[in-house]
């Protein structure tokens, strides 16, 4: 039975691996696009397809299972019309449409979207999540194999490293870790930063249980001046990809509206992830699911910073917390089941952690001593106190007080380095 148990699993594996070989070369087909209006509306205009030498994801779990992100992209091979790759991931964009700006004033985004390279002709579609929770396509880009406007260019070619390997890069969560404001006597320092980011993640779990699972790599691309935008403080500093902090009128929170910077940089190594390390002492960051993660590097507060946002790009973890300095306006409608797997509105709570309640828990749970150490269903989350609630009294996700994600959270983290790399 063993002996027969290990051939299916054998024929499986060879099977899922045929499935990339049928329909994929082993690179990067990166389109870029540009996604311009306001707070209620969006136009999808194509800019740019490039072909890029590394693919860094599975070559066995092609199709998104988790429905995570504002955005899903959809790629449909062309003779079969059969869904060939999708993969679930948000915006700044997005983001910015719940700002008091974006009810004021247009603004376009340049985004991008990367998927192995197709063998054949096929189509790819875009999707964007509507306040309704449902998805609505809304561009579609026919890919030609070929067609000669496909750019094969790499326009900010720099050195790789390992930082951390432990396998191939199609049975690994891959990371790319790219050096922001600092310049060229400080790429040391950067490589140096790197190296105290992977210690760091595998000091958290579930992180530490799944070290084996992980690959990191840096980038050595030098900034023309340290450092980042302040500013409120007149701080203007010349780096590869353009971070600021005050997006969006928040101080701590430290992002780029520089995409293509951040792609061709990326682009120098195999990548499931980004993550940029900033060089600045100033506390700050921020991340977005499947889009980019940000990370000053030398805050007192730096290691508890790298994973929180790490949770947000990886994960697609929500903020726990609920403040009133923030710049967004209803972020999620109370009347809509957030995606994020550690965020309910209690519209439909049994998708989320329901299941790992004692019976005994009351729900909602009163924010009280004796319910701290429990799972449960707190209100206040997701910037809102009201109607949105979250699985834990406290949480890497929410402060910095404690030293743990909670059960909801590992749980969500363990899924996805799983998907990742089996």
């Amino acid at each position: 039975m063993n002996k027969l148990l290990l051939f299916l699993l054998v024929f499986i594996s060879f099977s899922l691996n045929a499935a990339f070989d049928d329909y994929f070369i082993n690179k990067t087909l990166r389109i870029d696009y540009t996604r311009a209006g306001d707070y209620q509306s969006d136009e999808y205009f194509f800019d740019e397809a490039i072909l890029e030498p590394f693919w860094g994801g599975s070559h066995i779990n092609l199709i998104d299972t988790f429905n995570y992100g504002q955005c899903y992209v959809k790629v449909f091979d062309r003779t079969s019309n059969e869904l060939i790759y999708s993969r679930g991931y948000s915006t700044l964009f997005g983001e910015w449409q719940t700002t008091d700006e974006a009810k004021l004033v247009k603004r376009s985004f340049s985004e991008s979207v990367v998927i192995p390279l197709p063998k054949n002709e096929a189509k790819v579609i875009l999707y964007c999540r509507e306040r309704s929770g449902e998805m609505k396509e809304k561009f579609q880009y026919d890919y030609n194999p070929f067609d000669y406007f496909i750019k094969h260019e790499n326009r900010l070619a720099y050195s790789a490293f390992d930082v951390f390997i432990s396998g191939t890069t199609d049975k690994k969560a891959d990371i790319v870790i790219l050096p922001e404001g600092y310049n060229e006597s400080e790429l040391g320092t950067f490589i140096s930063d790197c190296n105290r980011f992977a210690e760091t993640l595998f000091t958290f779990e579930p992180y530490s249980s799944h070290k084996d699972k992980f690959n990191i790599r840096g980038i050595l691309a030098p900034s023309p001046e340290s450092g980042s935008d302040v500013p409120a403080d007149t701080t203007w500093r010349q780096t590869l990809m353009g971070t600021s902090f005050y997006t969006f009128d928040s101080e701590r929170y430290c992002m780029t509206y520089n995409n293509k910077s951040v792609r061709d940089l990326a682009a120098n190594a195999p990548y499931d992830q980004i993550y940029i390390l900033v060089n600045s002492t100033k506390y700050g960051g921020g991340a977005i699911y499947n889009y980019y993660s940000v990370s000053v590097n030398s805050n007192l507060h730096a290691a508890k910073i790298f994973v929180h946002e790490f949770g947000h790009g990886f994960a697609g973890l929500a903020d726990e917390y609920y403040m009133d300095d923030v710049s967004y306006n209803d972020f999620y409608p109370v009347d809509v089941e957030p995606w994020e797997p550690n965020l309910t509105t209690l519209v439909n709570f049994s998708v989320k952690w329901k299941n790992m309640l004692d019976k005994e828990t009351p729900v909602p749970t009163p924010s009280e001593k004796k319910f701290f150490s429990i799972t449960g269903v707190f209100e206040g989350g997701g910037y809102a106190s009201k109607g949105v609630y979250r699985p834990s009294h406290d949480c890497l996700m929410n402060t910095f007080k404690g030293d743990e994600f909670c059960p909801v959270c590992k749980k969500a983290i363990d899924r996805m380095i799983l998907f990742y790399s089996e």
